[in-house]
């Protein structure tokens, strides 16, 4: 299966930005960036990942642990709570699928005690970075484990040539398990037993808080599927194939990702992407918070269709309750969408 996930999200680093600087700049912090993990050594980042990471574990003696991205950092943070330093490798809002590291995520990874991703190969970044930490005790938590991922459940269609070297494939499945809150309790699951791993002495707290937000993810489920099950079969088309699992629980329709470039529109992938929207005869068009795209709009009226926000959680606040809120609000635009 291939899902071509290179998506018009505003804001997002894209790939191909320096990498022989940042290539040089790796290699040159992988030899001097190794210390004891349980010193806990925080590094400088950018504001929104200083806003993400906890207090240095150097005064505090706790364990460090680094995650990848908002999703797994928001699962993680409502699991450990205060016994353990949480911090995120990826900003909010920056484009994890195509994310190129930083020395600074080098020195995380290197002075950390456990490292947890989302795993299904959203995070390709992460090999090469870790092997440059050389951190030979560096606990790997990878938060899919025992998850069936999903290949492609409808089409992608094109609307323009794109280069074949910034085509973006997945060929462990689709990654975006964190959006369907049932497999969201099977990835704080896999968190909890991780960290109890690492730290069995804060066994009792990891249990009593993940046993908390599980039970609140129940409650989501339960909310999902009292709410749309008065709107079986909607069918809707996105601009990024990240709701396949979503759709899949709660019997919705993604008849098809249409992908629309970021620039350099010509009048044939214009028509295309009308084409394509018209072909499906849907209720329902959806893109991202944030995106603006002249094109979408411009299309949503062309159909009569209204451009709703459907939110992929990878950006927003770092609260773990931003995923509840953030849900809560998709849950209320696809009720709405699909009357």
């Amino acid at each position: 299966m291939i899902v071509n996930c290179r998506e018009i999200r505003t804001g997002r680093q894209r790939r191909g930005i320096l990498p022989i600087i940042a290539l040089l700049m790796l290699s040159m912090t992988a030899g001097c960036s190794q210390s004891n993990p349980n010193q806990g050594t925080t590094s400088a980042q950018s504001p929104q990942a200083q806003e993400a990471a906890s207090t240095p574990s150097v005064q505090s003696g706790k364990t460090k642990v680094v995650t990848t991205f908002l999703p797994i950092y928001l699962f993680t943070k409502a699991v450990a709570g205060n016994v353990a330093d949480v911090e995120i490798l990826v900003p909010p809002g920056t484009e994890v699928h195509e994310y190129q590291a930083t020395p600074q995520n080098v020195k995380a990874i290197a002075t950390a005690n456990v490292l947890i991703k989302n795993g299904l190969g959203l995070e390709e970044f992460l090999e090469n970075t870790v092997k440059n930490a050389q951190n030979s005790k560096l606990a790997e938590i990878d938060a899919s484990k025992g998850i069936k991922p999903l290949n492609e459940i409808s089409p992608v269609v094109k609307t323009a040539q794109e280069e074949e070297d910034h085509d973006h494939e997945h060929v462990q499945g689709n990654p975006h398990v964190w959006l369907d809150p049932v497999l969201a309790k099977q990835q704080v699951t896999n968190i909890r037993d991780g960290l109890i791993a690492a730290d069995p002495a804060n066994k009792a707290t990891y249990e009593a808080n993940a046993a908390t937000y599980i039970k609140e993810l129940e409650s989501l489920n339960s909310e999902f599927q009292q709410t749309l099950q008065k709107t079986p079969s909607c069918t809707f088309i996105t601009f990024h194939d990240a709701f396949p699992y979503l759709a899949q629980r709660y019997n919705l329709k993604q008849v098809a990702v249409v992908q629309i470039p970021e620039d350099q529109l010509s009048p044939t992938d214009v028509q295309n992407a009308v084409n394509a929207v018209k072909k499906y005869k849907v209720k329902a068009l959806f893109s991202e918070p944030g995106v603006d795209n002249k094109l979408l709009s411009s299309l949503s009226k062309d159909l009569k269709l209204t451009l709703r926000p459907l939110d992929s959680l990878e950006t927003g606040e770092t609260d773990p309750q931003h995923y509840f809120k953030a849900m809560k609000a998709n849950l209320q635009t696809l009720q709405t969408a699909c009357r």
